[in-house]
């Protein structure tokens, strides 16, 4: 068998905390799901994630605080907007220009382009990222999933004013097959295909 025959999944990332007790408070005050592991180890798992993470005594040698990850949203308007409501301390967003970052959402709202910031106690980062369309051969043709129920519909909102587009473009006319435009627009937005007009 050769390596690019074997899938390999990501299933857990160790981040270092100084105080185990105080880590669980704060990722259970996040949402994220605490799984059941050994007693050495605790785990948890955000909402529609397929990777977790691990703490616990003596589980790394890294230094509390130097962890940096990403986490993918299909709203960061709303994500952030749920973290302050939840009394999480979150930075503004932001977007990259070719000046630096300015403060706020993407104008254009444009996939992997708006984050926001925050930390745990011990100061390990999680940027969140607005990722609507991916890019292409990031997901295998013919593969599409969604984490979520708010997921499903912020995809539907954005098929609906697509296939708005659409109908305006084919003279106003009620389109009998939108339930298959919807299913094309929502499978190649999530494989970065060309989507459809």
């Amino acid at each position: 068998m050769k390596l690019d025959q074997i899938d390999m999944k990501l299933e857990v990332t160790v981040i270092p905390v100084t105080d185990v007790e105080r880590a669980k408070a704060f990722y259970t005050k996040l949402g994220w799901r605490q799984d059941v592991t050994p007693p050495w180890v605790v785990q948890f798992t955000p909402r529609g994630s397929d990777a977790s993470i691990h703490f616990g005594e003596g589980v790394t040698t890294a230094e509390p605080g130097s962890g940096r990850h990403f986490l993918v949203v299909s709203d960061v308007v709303g994500a952030h907007e749920a973290l302050v409501a939840a009394g999480i301390e979150v930075g503004p967003l932001y977007h990259p220009t070719p000046d630096g970052p300015v403060e706020g959402a993407d104008p254009e709202r444009r996939s992997y382009v708006t984050r926001a910031e925050f930390a745990d106690p011990d100061g390990n980062t999680w940027v969140l990222q607005e990722v609507t369309t991916r890019l292409p051969g990031r997901i295998e043709p013919g593969e599409t999933s969604y984490a979520s129920i708010a997921d499903v519909a912020a995809a539907l909102r954005r098929a609906a004013v697509a296939h708005g587009e659409h109908e305006k473009r084919n003279g106003g006319e009620y389109d009998e097959n939108w339930p298959e435009w919807y299913a094309e627009y929502l499978v190649k937005e999530q494989t970065g295909e060309q989507l459809p007009r």
